[in-house]
């Protein structure tokens, strides 16, 4: 009898792996939530009463300028929107270009190159302040830049598709806590990683609200070094599979 694992067979085999298995991964992406809290809040209060990170908050941002609330933009609000999406397609189109290299690499790669975003939008706000940033061409350039990476970021984790571990959004995560609860008759399941998530993002955007009273520039130059982090993470404490070598293929 031929025992002999083709790697059709085990690709097969690592499909069925359950990502949530790996330790490591579920601690970078609680990472990446953390640098979710970070720029969102640079956004919001350095970049023009806009998210970069949060489209939901966006999406209402944007019906809300549209229909004339004061101190909200459609032109930024149409940019990251645009932007975002357009760091999505890239993210989908990077899974399937990556499909058969390994996990590990394929998240290193979209994990620094969201860095290596964040970096750049530091660098062109160098010397800008919250005063002058909505007339300044470098705010647009911070937008474009980290509305990309976040929507690399966030097509890459919708196909890692983790428990409770999106990054990005809370209202879910949020909603089984409550529902899975006790006072709900549930077990709580997942519920340290589920408040971690929370607090996570709060702590994020507690320190970027801080930090950008003093630098627009310096927020992000911590959001990347943390992404940069969790690349680290990736690159170093995913579990090999049993099924091939390395750690496995994208799962899709």
């Amino acid at each position: 009898m031929n025992t002999q694992i083709t790697s059709h067979d085990a690709t097969k085999v690592e499909a069925l792996t359950p990502l949530t298995q790996d330790g490591s991964l579920p601690l970078a992406l609680m990472v990446l939530t953390l640098v979710t809290g970070l720029v969102d809040a640079i956004s919001f209060l350095g970049l023009g009463r806009i998210f970069t990170a949060n489209m939901t908050g966006n999406v209402v941002f944007l019906g809300f300028a549209v229909a004339g609330a004061p101190g909200l933009s459609i032109s930024r609000s149409l940019t990251s929107l645009t932007s975002f999406l357009l760091g999505a397609i890239l993210g989908g189109s990077l899974a399937v270009a990556m499909a058969a290299t390994r996990r590990r690499r394929w998240l290193v790669t979209v994990a620094v190159a969201e860095g290596g975003l964040l970096f750049a939008a530091a660098l062109v706000l160098v010397g800008v302040d919250i005063g002058s940033v909505n007339a300044s061409s470098g705010g647009y350039a911070a937008i474009i830049l980290t509305a990309l990476g976040m929507g690399l970021r966030n097509a890459t984790v919708r196909r890692l598709a983790v428990p409770d571990m999106n990054t990005t959004v809370l209202t879910m995560t949020l909603t089984g806590l409550a529902a899975d609860s006790s006072l709900a008759e549930g077990s709580n399941p997942k519920i340290g990683r589920r408040v971690a998530s929370v607090l996570l993002m709060f702590i994020g955007a507690a320190v970027g609200a801080t930090l950008v009273r003093f630098s627009l520039s310096l927020p992000f130059v911590l959001s990347g070094a943390l992404v940069l982090v969790a690349a680290g993470v990736f690159a170093t404490g995913l579990k090999p599979s049993p099924a091939a070598d390395g750690d496995g293929p994208i799962v899709h």
